[in-house]
């Protein structure tokens, strides 16, 4: 048996006992000690669970039920020997009961049971379905997404993602911008983000994954990813990459290329996620690209050699007038306005 149908098989005896009359608070701390303990006990449950209400308790399969409604806890009957019957249901006179709290226990296990095989083949079960969702921001927006394996994800100005859990996988397609994933650790089923013909991969950690054009940026602030590239056939070998917390990766076409740092730098890629973008002897040309990801009103650079020039600060990615501002009183650079456009050139 895999582990998934172990799981699941698990959570049908959990549900039988808290389903009948002898649950008590010891058993209540158990089955909230199984939960915790992880993620799939947790989302196996609850699926199951709904199932379980979704079927009336499996009424069909005693057809015993009659007063509408489902059948409330406790309200299961002992079988007769080799049948399953429900409340309504009256045993044979032929029959020897068991013992009813036993009896009614392995009743509902076997009952359970039978709802992981039905929830099977109706797309209940979690591991083996495929389930897609997607998220996308407008410009100037940030957007904090819950997701159903318990990660989170933070996807900035302008980016959209896509979703797919399966039994094998967490897959999420960056279609767009970039997100920041706070992973939620299963082993058994690893987190992957793609852009194309790139992978991001992790078990339970936190990363960023940025697309710029041709080129994918990976921010490394916990645990460790590992960064595949699929090989061009008309461009060089594209070797996996092991990336630990404080790494900056830029994956292109001519290969990757790492900077190992400390977290904290590594997190100074991240201020946007507080509102925030940061420049460190950087052209011009770059930090007036940054500043265009996050508003609609937009900066051109009319001259070359002012795209060439460094700045370097921290500035409110939201405040162009700003940092507009303090372009023009530290170097020989004029504006001009059109609209939403802002023109720089040289003075």
């Amino acid at each position: 048996m895999t582990a998934s149908r172990e799981i699941e098989h698990a959570a049908a005896r959990w549900l039988a006992r808290r389903d009948g009359e002898h649950w008590n608070e010891r058993d209540q701390r158990r089955l909230d000690a199984w939960l915790d303990a992880s993620v799939a006990h947790r989302v196996a449950f609850l699926r199951l669970d709904t199932a379980w209400q979704q079927s009336s308790r499996l009424q069909a399969l005693g057809a015993g039920w009659r007063t509408g409604g489902v059948p409330p806890r406790g309200s299961w009957a002992a079988p007769r020997t080799g049948a399953i019957a429900m409340a309504g249901q009256r045993p044979s006179m032929g029959s020897r009961p068991r013992r009813p709290g036993r009896a009614r226990v392995r009743m509902l296990a076997v009952a359970a049971s039978l709802l992981v095989i039905v929830s099977l083949a109706l797309g209940w079960h979690w591991y083996g379905a495929t389930e897609q969702a997607s998220w996308r921001t407008a410009i100037g927006e940030l957007r904090e997404v819950p997701l159903a394996d318990g990660s989170v994800a933070t996807l900035s100005s302008d980016s959209r993602i896509r979703v797919t859990w399966s039994r094998r996988e967490r897959h999420v397609d960056l279609l767009r911008g970039e997100a920041f994933f706070v992973v939620a650790k299963d082993r058994t089923r690893p987190f992957v983000v793609s852009a194309d013909a790139r992978r991001v991969i992790a078990v339970g950690t936190r990363f960023a994954v940025r697309r710029d054009a041709a080129d994918l940026r990976v921010v490394v602030t916990q645990g460790l990813v590992r960064l595949e590239s699929d090989s061009r056939p008309d461009g060089p070998h594209q070797a996996t990459t092991l990336l630990p917390a404080g790494s900056v990766a830029v994956a292109s076409d001519g290969g990757v290329v790492v900077h190992s740092g400390t977290v904290q730098q590594a997190r100074e890629y991240l201020d946007w996620r507080d509102g925030f973008v940061s420049f460190h002897d950087t052209p011009l040309a770059t930090a007036v690209a940054e500043f265009n990801r996050y508003n609609q009103r937009k900066i051109v650079i009319a001259d070359e050699r002012i795209g060439a020039m460094r700045v370097g600060g921290n500035f409110r990615w939201s405040n162009t007038e700003a940092f507009v501002r303090l372009l023009t009183r530290g170097f020989p650079i004029k504006v001009t306005t059109h609209g939403d456009t802002v023109v720089l050139s040289h003075r």
